[in-house]
Order: C-alpha cells, then structure tokens, then sequence
C-alpha cells in the first residue's frame, strides 16, 4: 500500500539575531513499509520526527528527497491530478480534537463539505451526501441524529475525535495516519478510540499508521504489525511488534520501555532496566557516530566515531542500528 525509501526533510534554520541558528533535520533517509491492511506503529520522544513523516504520507508536507509511493503511484514521477488521489487516499487523524473542527460548523456542515465535493467527481444522486454522512457517523459509534446537528463545543472530547475519524472516512481512506489520536483525550476515553481504531482496520480493511510515544497504546492497536523506533529523525529499530517490546537490542528503544510505569504490588521493574546517561540538550548537536551515542550509558569509542546502520537479526524479522546490540528483558513483568 506505502512503499517509503530513504525519505529525508530538514527544516531551514529561522529568525537571527545574536544566536546562531542551525538547519533542524527531521528525518534521515526513513525506509518502511506498510501493506493494504496492516498496522505500522511509529514510536519515539517528541521532537523526533514522527509527526513530520506522518505530515508527508498525507501531502501536508513535502519532503527533500526519497521515494514515495502510494497504492502503487510514485507521488514524485506523477502529475498533479493522480498525486492528490493518491494522497486522498491516506487521511490524516489530528493529535487535537479541539483545533481540528471549525467551531462556526455544525458536525453537519463539517462532513459535508468533503462530501459534497465527492458528489460532484462521481455525480452522485440526490440525498447520498446526508445517508453517507449519517453511515460515518454510525461507523464511528456516534448517534447522527443527535449528533449531526451540533457545534464542537457541545461535544465532549471524545465525540470530537471520533467526528475528526468520521471526517477522515468521507474520503473512503485506504490508510489512516494517527497521529498521537489520544494524547488529549481524557484516560478514560481513550480504550474506546483505540478500539475505534482497531475496528476500523477489521471491518473496512483500512491500514493504520500510528504516531505516539506510548508503547502500551502502539501494542493495543498493531500488535499483529510493526513498530519502527525512530530518534533524531532515524529508524534505530523496527521489527513485529512484541518481538521489538519483548527483545529490544537497541539502548535507546530499551530506555524507552524502561519508562513504563509499573503497578506496585502487581509488577515489577524489568531486571534489565536502562536510564539515559543525559537530558535531551546534550544530543543536539550532530557527531559523526550514533545519533544516540551523547546519552547512551553504555556508548564507547567506536559509538562517536561511526553511525552504525540497520542491520537484520537473522531469524527475527527484527532489526537495528547499534554497534553494541543485546537483547535486554526492560518492560514491567507480573510479581510471582
């Protein structure tokens, strides 16, 4: 479904002043792929690329080189027409529900709009943009006649989200890209719209590109898919998913498992737990070693000198880009 080869962006360095700015690389020649279907999970800290890949899958963003191709479409190689279908194709679910839905539109006006341009491309017949309208909204578990004629502000933050998901499937999607869908919905709503989501894969067949920092929630939506580690706008593991939660190789997905809460008297830490050796200010800069290398509590020589790249675990499906990989037991485990 997305074929994506060494897509690389980097945002050029703004304002003046007394302080010297530098270019922002958001990604480094990213390679994955996601078939019709399938779950794809992309984890890391905020900062580290995953929004801006998400933002080019969709057509919000350009990115500087690579190869993309949608649905069997090269993106880069096509005219303008055939490049946004193929984008239509891949919808994009927005982080916050509260900015993302005019507050002047009713949920109405809000799916219409999308709609009613579709009627026209296909010549639709009369009363199909209100009946599709109305089927979206069921699909996403919402009452249209309640909800239908209602501004966002009257919603609750997990109706807006799942009006934003609605308002993707008007496009009849192939792919939908979520990016950290949950982050700013109460705790309590957020089962509902990961399971929103994993429904949405079963019954339409839509695939799911899915951006968080949370792990738990990348598990709950993909766990038959794929996680790919990225940091600094490198892929520095990937694999299926439990295999990547279960056996991480690499320190820095290993420090990112070790931040999983554990729940006293019910788990206990991971005997092989990692802590980064610094905070984030001293990875800003790029070395000619791993990207990692500044914070890694157990970088040595040959990490600063050479980036090392990905590399197979033979048998595993899984993959790395460490100088010093070892499989470490990191999440929480039950007690007894």
């Amino acid at each position: 479904m997305i074929e994506a080869t060494g897509i690389a962006k980097t945002y050029p360095a703004r304002g003046g002043g007394l302080v010297e700015r530098s270019d922002v690389v958001a990604l480094r020649g990213v390679d994955f792929s996601l078939p019709a279907g399938g779950a794809v999970s992309f984890i890391g800290e905020s900062g580290c690329g995953k929004t801006t890949l998400g933002r080019i899958l969709s057509g919000v963003e350009s990115h500087d080189s690579g190869r993309l191709v949608i649905d069997g479409v090269d993106v880069d190689a096509t005219d303008k027409r055939t490049r946004r279908a193929a984008f239509r194709r891949v919808q994009l679910v927005h982080q916050d529900p509260y900015s993302a839905l005019n507050p002047t539109r009713t949920v109405g006006n809000i799916l219409g709009d999308p709609l009613r341009r579709r009627a026209r491309e296909t010549r639709a017949p009369r009363g199909w943009v209100e009946q599709r309208a109305r089927e979206v909204l069921e699909l996403v578990g919402l009452e249209p006649d309640t909800v239908l004629p209602k501004y966002p502000h009257t919603l609750s933050g997990g109706q807006r989200q799942r009006v934003v998901i609605a308002r993707a499937l008007t496009a009849d999607p192939a792919v939908l890209v979520a990016d950290e869908a949950v982050s700013m919905i109460d705790v309590s709503l957020r089962l509902g719209i990961l399971g929103l989501l994993r429904d949405l894969r079963e019954r339409l067949g839509v695939a799911l590109l899915f951006i968080t920092h949370d792990v738990a929630t990348a598990r709950y939506v993909g766990a038959d898919g794929e996680i790919y580690v990225i940091y600094r706008g490198q892929v520095i593991e990937r694999g299926p998913t439990d295999q990547v939660i279960q056996a991480p190789v690499h320190p820095y997905t290993q420090c990112l498992l070790s931040s999983i809460p554990v729940m006293r008297g019910i788990e206990e830490p991971g005997p092989d737990r990692l802590t980064p050796s610094a905070g984030p200010e001293a990875a800003e800069h790029d070395t000619p070693g791993c990207l990692f290398a500044a914070r890694c509590p157990l970088a040595t020589d040959v990490c600063r000198r050479e980036r090392p790249m990905l590399t197979p675990i033979p048998g595993t499906g899984q993959e790395h880009a460490c100088h010093h990989p070892a499989v470490r037991r990191v999440v929480p485990v039950p007690v007894g």
